[in-house]
């Protein structure tokens, strides 16, 4: 079974975070959210407070298929400040496992040098950060094992990305149409 890690940090936005999650866990991905924090529990940019299934001090990340960073700010800058996140996210990148990222997100692919010489896209306003990336300002983009999302809206579009490269097309497109996706 594919497993992924989601990284939460105070200010996540919340549909870049939870709609790929969702999405991931209806197509049989095993996905487990990490609060960074010293909590379980996570205040999203809005003010949703969400229960994470794991500390970060608690996880182990070297069966991971895939590791997530959402946007939303302060979210997003918070992860990016946080060493052992960008230690995780480097190894997981250095090992061609998929790094995915959404909205403000892949600042923190970029910070890393990650993102050099590859096509990336972001929430607009943050494309300074995409350091050596070709901006493509698509709703998702996949360059090798990484995967950008651009905002909220795309988080549906990102998700199902992500199911075709864990799971397939097949498994994506049945998806799509049980949720009624239509984009």
């Amino acid at each position: 079974m594919a497993k992924a890690y989601e990284f939460l940090a105070n200010g996540f936005e919340d549909i870049e975070a939870l709609a790929p999650v969702d999405i991931l866990r209806r197509s049989g991905v095993e996905v487990k959210t990490v609060s960074i924090g010293d909590s379980i529990e996570v205040e999203s940019a809005h003010g949703v407070t969400v229960k994470a299934d794991m500390l970060f001090a608690d996880a182990d990340f070297a069966d991971a298929d895939l590791l997530l960073i959402p946007g939303g700010m302060p979210g997003a800058k918070n992860i990016d400040e946080h060493e052992g996140v960008r230690h995780a996210v480097m190894r997981q990148a250095e090992a061609g496992r998929l790094v995915g990222a959404i909205c403000a997100g892949p600042m923190v692919l970029g910070h890393l040098g990650l993102l050099r010489g590859r096509r990336a896209t972001c929430y607009p306003g943050f494309e300074d950060q995409l350091e050596g990336a070709e901006y493509t300002a698509a709703l998702c983009t996949v360059d090798g094992n990484i995967i950008t999302g651009k905002g909220p809206g795309a988080s549906f579009e990102y998700g199902y990305t992500l199911v075709t490269l864990l799971k397939g097309e097949r498994v994506a497109e049945a998806l799509k149409k049980g949720m009624m996706y239509e984009g």
